[in-house]
């Protein structure tokens, strides 16, 4: 197909070829030491199973003793998919998830099947984004003590609709039942207070210090549950961390804040990448980059002059924001050369969460 842009202002025309663009549910996954696996997964699409089991057999090939998997910003997706994985740590025919509803029966969804990872160390990672089938997963592992849960609490949405057609050709969707672990907790947060309320949920976690700090959680001392072993957890909506790892504040500053927005910091990587492509053709893999490349400072004077542009000053930023922006440049600019696989095994080895996982892990 030809294509019209416009590139230093002036109009071309190009001529581009289409093709399929492949939406892998598996971003990432990768050795972090001798015995400890790293999976990350960003949906539970249709594929996610065998992505999952295809990385899952690889990691145990080299070794894999323990498994850190990685749910933060996970929405959701296919529920069977969620099921199929978490049979995959559970054994015999542990209740892994249940519906139910005011007219609706219990419908329950069991392991049933040998796991490729019954055994071994188990860490799974969450925050506010985690939502749906990620919840659904990360719940039954918590409540059968199969996995330490670590990060932040998760999204609250645990709701299953049918969908019914009209004469008019059109169609509505209604709420029937709800997803319940198998503790009994319900994984939608309430709205029995209004839809504002309910909207403006997730905002109200950052004004009310929830995300920056544990002792903010509202923790419902009603909705008390145990798991497996005797621990007690809490229902309420979402699924709370056993690890809780509060949100890096430091970006939230004005100047950093607008470093972020309308794709300027992108925007700087990928000409930095590009003025700079002969330095980084010398590194083979993103453990390669992640340990030897050191022009960060470099890369930090260069965005300086260059958020200038945009009337942004960087030169008084506390060191610690400093510190924050030149680590995710390297995260970035491994992402250009090795996609998301090159930026989570850059990005982990400085981001708060992993490193508790990490820590959870041992």
């Amino acid at each position: 197909v030809s294509l019209k842009i416009i590139r230093s202002s002036k109009p071309q025309t190009v001529t581009v070829t289409r093709g399929r663009i492949p939406l892998p549910a598996v971003d990432a996954s990768y050795m972090v030491d001798a015995t400890t696996g790293y999976i990350k997964l960003n949906k539970f699409s249709e594929t996610a199973y065998k992505e999952f089991m295809q990385s899952m057999e690889k990691l145990k090939g080299t070794g894999m003793q323990s498994l850190i998997f990685d749910l933060r910003g996970n929405g959701g997706g296919y529920v069977t998919q969620a099921v199929n994985i978490a049979d995959e740590f559970l054994d015999g025919d542990k209740l892994i998830v249940y519906t139910q509803g005011t007219n609706i029966e219990r419908k329950e969804y069991k392991a049933g099947k040998d796991g490729l990872f019954e055994k071994g160390k188990l860490v799974v990672l969450v925050d506010e984004l985690s939502a749906s089938a990620s919840e659904i997963l990360a719940g039954a592992l918590q409540d059968w003590d199969r996995a330490t849960i670590v990060g932040r609490r998760t999204f609250g949405k645990g709701l299953v609709q049918e969908q019914y057609s009209l004469s008019d050709g059109s169609a509505i969707r209604l709420t029937v039942a709800r997803y319940y672990t198998s503790s009994g907790r319900s994984i939608q947060r309430p709205y029995d207070k209004g839809k504002k309320i309910y909207m403006e949920e997730l905002l109200e976690r950052y004004e009310n210090g929830e995300t920056i700090n544990p002792d903010s959680m509202h923790l419902s001392t009603e909705k008390k549950y145990k798991t497996n072993g005797g621990r007690t957890v809490y229902g309420g909506g979402g699924i709370t961390p056993d690890v809780y790892v509060p949100v890096d504040t430091s970006s939230f500053t004005h100047n950093v804040t607008r470093l972020y927005l309308d794709g300027r910091f992108n925007a700087f990587v990928y000409q930095y990448y590009i003025s700079h492509l002969p330095q980084f053709q010398q590194y083979k893999t993103p453990a390669e980059f992640a340990a030897r490349y050191q022009n960060t400072t470099e890369a930090w004077n260069s965005l300086v002059t260059y958020a200038l542009k945009d009337s942004i000053y960087l030169t008084k930023v506390p060191q610690l924001d400093k510190n924050n922006i030149e680590q995710r440049i390297k995260a970035y600019l491994a992402r250009l050369k090795w996609r998301s696989q090159g930026f989570y095994e850059v990005f982990n080895t400085f981001d708060p969460i992993f490193k508790k996982g990490k820590e959870a892990v041992k």
